[in-house]
Protein backbone atom coordinates (compact mmCIF):
# COMPACT_ATOMS: atom_id res chain seq x y z
CA UNK A 1 0.00 0.00 0.00
CA UNK A 2 1.11 3.07 -0.75
CA UNK A 3 1.04 6.44 0.86
CA UNK A 4 -0.77 9.30 -1.14
CA UNK A 5 1.91 12.46 -2.48
CA UNK A 6 1.99 15.14 -0.25
CA UNK A 7 2.17 18.74 -1.49
CA UNK A 8 3.38 22.22 0.17
CA UNK A 9 -0.13 24.22 -0.91
CA UNK A 10 -0.67 28.13 -1.00
CA UNK A 11 -4.05 28.06 0.68
CA UNK A 12 -5.80 31.40 -0.88
CA UNK A 13 -9.11 32.88 0.66
CA UNK A 14 -11.23 34.05 -1.62
CA UNK A 15 -13.17 36.49 0.60
CA UNK A 16 -9.98 38.71 1.65
CA UNK A 17 -7.30 37.51 -0.50
CA UNK A 18 -4.89 35.85 2.75
CA UNK A 19 -2.81 33.17 1.75
CA UNK A 20 -0.99 30.57 3.74
CA UNK A 21 1.07 27.43 3.10
CA UNK A 22 0.19 23.98 4.42
CA UNK A 23 0.99 20.84 3.72
CA UNK A 24 -1.65 18.50 1.99
CA UNK A 25 -2.79 15.76 -0.05
CA UNK A 26 -5.15 17.55 -2.40
CA UNK A 27 -2.89 19.59 -4.89
CA UNK A 28 -4.72 23.14 -4.75
CA UNK A 29 -6.77 24.64 -1.83
CA UNK A 30 -9.42 27.43 -2.36
CA UNK A 31 -11.28 28.73 0.78
CA UNK A 32 -14.74 31.34 0.94
CA UNK A 33 -13.56 32.56 4.43
CA UNK A 34 -10.31 32.20 6.63
CA UNK A 35 -9.14 32.96 10.08
CA UNK A 36 -8.09 36.40 8.89
CA UNK A 37 -11.55 37.60 7.91
CA UNK A 38 -14.39 34.83 9.58
CA UNK A 39 -16.32 36.60 11.95
CA UNK A 40 -16.00 34.43 15.16
CA UNK A 41 -12.11 35.22 15.25
CA UNK A 42 -12.42 39.08 13.80
CA UNK A 43 -15.49 39.87 16.18
CA UNK A 44 -16.83 41.72 13.60
CA UNK A 45 -20.46 40.73 11.94
CA UNK A 46 -20.90 40.58 8.10
CA UNK A 47 -23.21 42.05 5.96
CA UNK A 48 -26.56 40.44 5.78
CA UNK A 49 -28.25 39.24 2.84
CA UNK A 50 -30.87 41.54 1.78
CA UNK A 51 -34.16 40.17 0.71
CA UNK A 52 -36.63 37.25 1.72
CA UNK A 53 -35.69 33.76 0.45
CA UNK A 54 -38.01 33.89 -2.47
CA UNK A 55 -36.42 37.36 -3.54
CA UNK A 56 -32.50 35.79 -3.40
CA UNK A 57 -33.79 32.25 -4.56
CA UNK A 58 -34.68 34.97 -8.20
CA UNK A 59 -31.54 36.74 -8.20
CA UNK A 60 -29.40 33.29 -8.09
CA UNK A 61 -31.56 31.82 -10.59
CA UNK A 62 -31.61 34.98 -12.96
CA UNK A 63 -27.97 35.16 -12.71
CA UNK A 64 -27.72 31.43 -13.91
CA UNK A 65 -29.89 31.82 -16.36
CA UNK A 66 -27.68 34.82 -18.01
Amino acid sequence: MKHPHLYLVDVRCSSCGASFTVHSTAPAISVEVCSNCHPAYTGQARAVASGDRVERFNRRRALAAA
